[in-house]
């Protein structure tokens, strides 16, 4: 699951919309980037963090926009922005969920015994 974050060209094909620097690595925890969002004319600050569970690992995922050049951001588009992040998002790490570990059934582990 870290490599496949730390891959910049899963990146691109993940996030078309966004252009992303990485402001720090985090190794097999993650990336932090600052991002501009032209389509939504945006800037800020996005995330993913590994935390590992079990037999497995939890992806989080956070991400602000504000807009770009000091315009206002009205909490409508930034209540759209944020959906349409969040739907992509778990698009992408279930199906990479899918790829890394096809035999799983179950995306959650099993309870206590």
């Amino acid at each position: 699951m870290a490599a496949a974050v730390a891959e910049p060209s899963n990146w691109r094909r993940w996030w078309p919309d966004l252009a992303l620097e990485v402001e720090e690595w985090r190794g097999e925890k993650g990336v932090r980037w600052s991002v501009q969002a032209p389509k939504h004319r945006a800037v800020g600050t996005m995330e993913v963090w590994l935390e590992r569970a079990r037999d497995g690992v939890v992806a989080h995922y956070f991400l602000r926009l504000d807009a770009a050049g000091g315009r206002q951001m009205s909490r409508r588009r930034r209540v759209r922005c944020a959906d349409s992040a969040r739907r992509r998002v778990k698009q992408v790490f279930w199906a990479l969920a899918d790829d890394l570990d096809p035999g799983r059934l179950a995306r959650l582990a099993p309870p206590d015994a």
